[in-house]
């Protein structure tokens, strides 16, 4: 009888029910969809890759100095001589070993003499070795002299070249020319691997240039012994070799290419699951306040059950076994439009990488099993509560009403006093310093939840205030009696808002306060008044010409030049970004920096300076050692001398210049400042330097005010980033509301029809209907702001050492989100003001 009994209360609310479940596929398209992307271009890479290092059985390398990170800078491979490669051929299995050079940075400019755009893979520089079963000229021939070159297939039709046109290409020296002698592709027609571009000399060339060191290799190709297993002989390799070695099959080795040029996959899933984390939390509140108001409708319903010997277990089995075909429906939509993302992105993400052949659409089970696992589970967890409220339903409810007044919710109450509680305490220990963002994370988690829970207390008065704005004439002052009589089904609705305004107000607030510190410092601090540098305001610089900055320093109008490299290093082995100033005094000046603690003296060998973010990371002070490792050489041990204020542009530890020169990636100047003398404008000098820069094109002259504004649109892609997810909160809340108003107007059938009946029409109706929406929706917003704001404002006091010496609201933009609740409740009111308009006057008064 239960069975039977909950089918048909599921099929006669089906549409409901339905609405409800559109909030659970959205979550369900996003992780599906993150999954099925992700494997379908893994294995396309994988494929790309599969073949890529058949020319040899095995590959040998140093392992890198510093270990690259995912979006950074790559890490330079360690120099081997002559004598490693005679080591690894004399090692028993090997029948041939040969070095080989092959290293990232060789930039090729096209023939406007700018940068030839990414094909998504890597610029390769390395040393021809002659054509193989990989690698087939398709025209002219190897390079033989030192100024002669070959470049894959993609570089040439990308840029234009062929045989017989001069390139000029970067390395780690400045600008040189060469003459293209031909150009290459690779087996299976395939004209690059990972889209990457190749730029191939001569090998003298290619060590000088690529390694910096004349004579020496990136790695070893090893061809095995026949009849020797190419994975026996390389464990025995790296045990003879040692940890300061790695060995890879060809096999090994290309997966590990793959991975490496798929690693952008990550970023663009985990900004997937972020989206389906969003949709799946807020949803929870819909089905809530759904499947609440449709028990609290069948109140007759479930005591006539009870009165005919259902039991509380059945009753709750029965919600349950409901929610359970809600979340199943869910979850097969989810899936199939979650396949239908991922194809897309897998479509879009091929395309944008040059001959990069996306594999066929794949769905792997793990998407299968995670997109039932969430949809199921989060709907049956959500209508747990409202299961357990409809089994208390007593028999005698029979000859009551069908709607039943708002309960007060205690249990919920002091659950969410207790939860904003420990989150005010441990927002507090963080702010006043102890536990730092590690205690501040989790308090803002506990208030975000409390102030949930709390949100019915505040719901009527919030409602009823807000509805002085709309109490103009009758269909105004039903509205908002409509949305205040009902505090927490209001509350409940007005979550799914909260929710995502609260997030991006967080974040907003977050990136307000952060510009407004770096604007200020940079104004403040920064005497240079151009600054030459690379593309993003944390971009770690463009090799520049040194003989340009030296030309630069003497124009006319230029009283002081700060020059730099920087560079990645690790320090006491955690990764850390590594300065170094041709004239530290200078620069120091320059730059405005205010010492913290020792000197700011020149370092001397042996010694160096922080800023004083990175040494409180690093629990260092002066007089302190502390061991560096650059790209290049062995560690350094340096003495802390000083420790300076962290800024924007000045920040990580600063090394002697010789140990730069000797150890960073790269040997040339990354970024430069120029002071102007007083009577000079920088409009009128800035030709003249970009001249001088001709030479160096990923280098770029800015103004002062373009650097602030470059920083500024760093923070506003971050902010327009998280509104995305603010976009799937507010989709997810146009659904709850027209759920709840369609429920509230069945609810309010009778009502509406003696409205109707004593003379309120059909235009008042669809107003009163709409104010109650908007005010629903305002109220979501509203709490959302002010939590938004209150936890943008803590979380960046707590980042007071990272450099926000300024907290600010991002006024205008709030402005905005509560415009936007409006819109949203004038939408989410049109399906069920409608409805309501249309309601049979003698019907409705019928209705019970």
């Amino acid at each position: 009888m239960m069975l039977t009994a909950t089918f048909k209360s599921l099929l006669s609310r089906k549409l409901r029910l339905l609405m409800s479940a559109l909030a659970i596929v959205l979550g369900v398209m996003f992780v599906s969809g993150a999954m099925v992307m992700k494997d379908t271009l893994g294995r396309s890479f994988d494929a790309q890759f599969t073949g890529s290092y058949d020319d040899f059985d095995l590959y040998v390398s140093l392992k890198p100095k510093v270990e690259e990170e995912t979006g950074g800078p790559a890490s330079v491979v360690p120099a081997l001589d002559a004598s490693a490669v005679n080591r690894v051929a004399g090692i028993p299995g090997v029948e041939k070993a040969r070095g080989i050079v092959k290293a990232e940075g060789a930039r090729a400019l096209g023939k406007d003499h700018k940068l030839v755009p990414s094909t998504g893979g890597p610029r390769y520089g390395e040393g021809w070795r002659g054509e193989s079963t990989l690698l087939t000229l398709r025209s002219g021939r190897g390079p033989q002299a030192a100024d002669e070159v070959v470049i894959n297939a993609t570089l040439a039709e990308k840029a234009g070249f062929e045989a017989g046109d001069r390139i000029d290409v970067l390395t780690t020296e400045p600008k040189k020319s060469f003459t293209v002698v031909g150009v290459f592709g690779y087996s299976e027609g395939r004209d690059s691997i990972g889209g990457e571009q190749t730029v191939a000399f001569t090998e003298p060339v290619a060590q000088q240039l690529m390694t910096g060191k004349a004579g020496a290799f990136s790695g070893v190709g090893v061809d095995t012994a026949p009849g020797v297993s190419a994975a026996s002989v390389g464990s025995a390799m790296a045990k003879e070799l040692g940890g300061a070695y790695e060995v890879a099959t060809a096999e090994e080795f290309a997966k590990k290419q793959s991975d490496k040029a798929g690693a952008v996959l990550d970023l663009i899933g985990q900004l997937l699951l972020g989206f389906a984390g969003i949709a799946v939390f807020v949803s929870v509140f819909l089905i809530v306040n759904t499947f609440s108001i449709i028990i609290a409708q069948r109140l007759r319903e479930l005591a006539l059950l009870r009165a005919l010997g259902a039991s509380r277990r059945q009753m709750i089995h029965s919600v349950l076994l409901e929610s359970f075909a809600v979340g199943l429906v869910a979850s097969v939509l989810g899936l199939a439009a979650g396949i239908g993302v991922g194809a897309l992105g897998s479509s879009l993400a091929g395309s944008s990488i040059e001959g990069l052949q996306v594999a066929p659409l794949g769905v792997p089970a793990d998407a299968v099993v995670t997109s039932f696992a969430v949809g199921i589970l989060v709907t049956v967890l959500a209508a747990l509560f409202p299961a357990v409220r409809a089994s208390r339903v007593a028999p005698i409810a029979v000859i009551r009403t069908a709607a039943v007044p708002d309960r007060k919710g205690r249990k919920q109450t002091w659950t969410g006093a207790v939860l904003l509680g420990l989150g005010v305490v441990l927002l507090a220990l963080g702010l006043a310093g102890s536990g730092g963002m590690g205690t501040v994370l989790p308090a803002v988690l506990l208030s975000f939840v409390g102030v949930a829970l709390l949100t019915p207390l505040v719901s009527r008065p919030t409602v009823w205030a807000i509805g002085v704005l709309f109490s103009r004439g009758l269909p105004g002052q039903l509205g908002r009696r409509n949305a205040a009589r009902n505090p927490r089904r209001t509350a409940i609705t007005a979550s799914a808002i909260m929710v995502g305004v609260a997030l991006v107000t967080t974040v907003s607030t977050l990136a307000a306060s952060f510009e407004d510190s770096v604007t200020d410092q940079i104004k403040r601090t920064l005497k240079s008044d151009l600054v030459v540098k690379g593309d993003g305001p944390s971009a770690a610089g463009a090799p520049i010409a040194p003989d340009a900055l030296a030309q630069a320093a003497r124009v006319p109008g230029v009283e002081r030049t700060a020059v730099a490299m920087l560079d990645s290093g690790s320090v006491d082995g955690e990764a850390q970004s590594v300065a170094s100033w041709q004239d530290w005094a200078t620069a120091r000046d320059v730059l405005g920096l205010t010492g913290k603690e020792g000197s700011l003296l020149p370092p001397a060998a042996g010694s160096a300076v922080m800023d004083e973010s990175s040494a409180k990371a690093h629990d260092l002070k002066v007089g302190d050692k502390v061991t560096v490792q650059l790209q290049r050489g062995e560690p350094h041990t340096y003495q802390v001398a000083g420790i300076f204020e962290s800024t924007a542009l000045s920040h990580g530890i600063v090394v002697p210049w010789a140990d730069a020169q000797a150890g960073f990636s790269s040997k040339l100047p990354s970024q430069a400042f120029l002071e102007l003398g007083k009577d000079t404008d920088a409009s009128s000098v800035l030709p003249q330097i970009e001249k001088l820069l001709q030479d160096s094109p990923e280098a770029k002259v800015m103004t002062k005010s373009e650097v602030i504004d470059e920083f500024s649109a760093a923070f506003a892609l971050q902010v327009t980033i998280v509104q995305a997810l603010l976009g799937v909160a507010m989709l997810i809340a146009v659904l709850g509301i027209v759920n709840t108003l369609a429920l509230s107007i069945l609810e309010r059938t009778a009502e509406m029809g003696a409205l109707r009946a004593i003379g309120l029409g059909r235009g008042q109706t669809v107003r009163m209907i709409m104010t109650e929406s908007m005010l629903i929706s305002l109220f979501g917003a509203v709490l959302g702001l002010v939590v938004g704001s209150v936890l943008g404002l803590a979380v960046s006091r707590a980042l007071k050492d990272q450099g926000v010496s300024h907290l600010a609201l991002p006024w205008s933009q709030m402005l905005a989100y509560l415009i936007g609740a409006a819109v949203v409740g004038v939408i989410a009111s049109l399906a069920p003001a409608r409805r309501g308009a249309r309601l049979s006057v003698l019907r409705a008064i019928s209705h019970s």
